[in-house]
């Protein structure tokens, strides 16, 4: 299984970090041949089911997540996601972590998956592609509007 780990820090508040991380549709608008769909519907909860397909035509699959905790950021509590990754294709877990911090928040993503057909020798390339490709997903979704220059 290949595990990887993405942390950032951002100005943003806590619940807002968490708002815009657990958006799951807005997901698929930083992955390329991705369209996310919430078939259990909205506001996210646990019980919550939410499919990434990825691909073009016989070449997709689809990559069902199942949400198993759910805890929003509150007050000085962090907030905590975990995900149970159910595919034929893509099986693991993920865990979204929401820290406050006096400057804003501390996202911490940790993502373990194991690809039907790739052999193990492949987990450390499948979690350095992992690792940026999650990266830029959460850089373009924490990312705040530049300050304007004074």
């Amino acid at each position: 299984m290949a595990v990887f780990r993405i942390e950032r820090f951002t100005p943003l508040p806590a619940a807002e970090s968490w708002r815009r991380v657990t958006d799951w549709e807005r997901h698929a608008a930083q992955v390329p041949l991705t369209a996310i769909t919430v078939p259990t519907g909205l506001p996210t909860r646990i019980g919550t089911v939410f499919v990434a397909r990825t691909g073009i035509g016989p070449l997709a699959f689809d990559d069902p997540m199942e949400v198993v905790r759910w805890s929003p950021p509150s007050g000085s509590r962090a907030g905590v996601c975990r995900l149970e990754k159910r595919g034929r294709v893509v099986r693991g877990r993920a865990s979204i972590d929401v820290y406050p911090t006096r400057a804003g928040s501390h996202v911490v993503w940790v993502e373990e998956l194991g690809a039907r057909l790739l052999p193990r020798w492949a987990d450390p390339l499948v979690a350095g592609a992992g690792r940026r490709i999650f990266g830029r997903v959460l850089d373009s979704m924490l990312d705040t509007p530049a300050e304007p220059y004074r």
